[in-house]
């Protein structure tokens, strides 16, 4: 048989024209997949940065302070270890810069020529308790700008080192209704000190009835279901293991009587407090 030669340029054409919307996409398959083998690699995603970190209180030094001036006379004192705790440090300054700045207020308005006596104000500061858990200090003084006595100055801190924050009569309780409690056992308190004493004075009874009658009125005004009337407090802790088992509420003079009662205190125990204290104290409390 003999062989026939074929020819092919023809039919080779046409089948490209034929065939050519076809092979378009797999030759630009492989041109983008060869560019893309020839293209750098992406750059690694970068970490996410860390959070920054908290910005810790600068430290404050607390410096006794005197002055003297003809019109007034001033002394502030601190305790050293105050220092160790900058935001404690701040409350204290805080505390008595405001003192301070009220007296300056009623110096600057006064007629030195008319003025009788310098006025003053006395601030002592003064730790109380130091442990990991808490850190407490009381606040004691007076304001002097005229009149029969001086004003009183009481103030209790108490900062929680760990936390880093006051522990206030404000964020004590997780409902104000517990300060009806609170009221109700310190009021009973009160009045039972006040019946007792008015008893050992032996007065007749027209003048016992008139002195308790005042002397309750005080009382329950000063203690009113409120944080503002139970502002200042200071721990009790337990021997054992240094848990608070009562919290000393802290009364200045006016608020719960006379001034010639002075400073009244009346300690509430953790079994009042527990059922009405916020979930983030409870564990600082005997039983909590």
């Amino acid at each position: 048989m003999k062989n026939v030669p074929l020819h092919f340029s023809g039919l080779s054409r046409n089948l490209c024209i034929r065939f050519w919307p076809l092979a378009l996409p797999v030759l630009l398959l492989a041109g983008c997949n060869k560019e893309m083998d020839s293209a750098p690699p992406a750059p690694p995603k970068t970490a996410p940065a860390p959070p920054q970190a908290e910005l810790q209180p600068q430290p404050i030094e607390l410096k006794d302070l005197i002055e003297t001036d003809q019109r007034y006379v001033v002394g502030i004192s601190y305790p050293p270890a105050a220092s160790k705790y900058p935001g404690l440090a701040a409350e204290l300054r805080r505390y008595a810069d405001a003192a301070r700045d009220e007296l300056m207020k009623a110096v600057a308005s006064i007629d030195a020529s008319k003025q009788s006596s310098p006025y003053d104000l006395t601030l002592n500061f003064t730790l109380l308790t130091e442990t990991p858990q808490m850190v407490a200090v009381a606040a004691d003084g007076s304001s002097y700008t005229g009149g029969a006595h001086s004003a009183p100055l009481v103030a209790r801190f108490v900062w929680l080192p760990r936390q880093n924050r006051v522990m206030s009569a404000e964020s004590l309780l997780a409902e104000p209704q517990g300060w009806n409690v609170i009221s109700d056992y310190v009021r009973e308190q009160l009045h039972s000190t006040l019946s007792q004493r008015v008893d050992a004075d032996e007065l007749a009874a027209p003048e016992r009835a008139e002195v308790m009658r005042g002397a309750a009125r005080m009382i329950d005004e000063g203690t009113t279901p409120a944080a503002a009337s139970f502002s200042s407090f200071e721990p009790v802790l337990a021997a054992s293991d240094g848990k608070l088992m009562a919290l000393r509420f802290v009364f200045p003079p006016y608020q719960v009587g006379p001034y010639v009662d002075g400073v009244r205190t009346v300690e509430v125990p953790a079994s009042v407090l527990l059922p009405y204290l916020s979930p983030e104290y409870r564990s600082l409390f005997v039983g909590g």
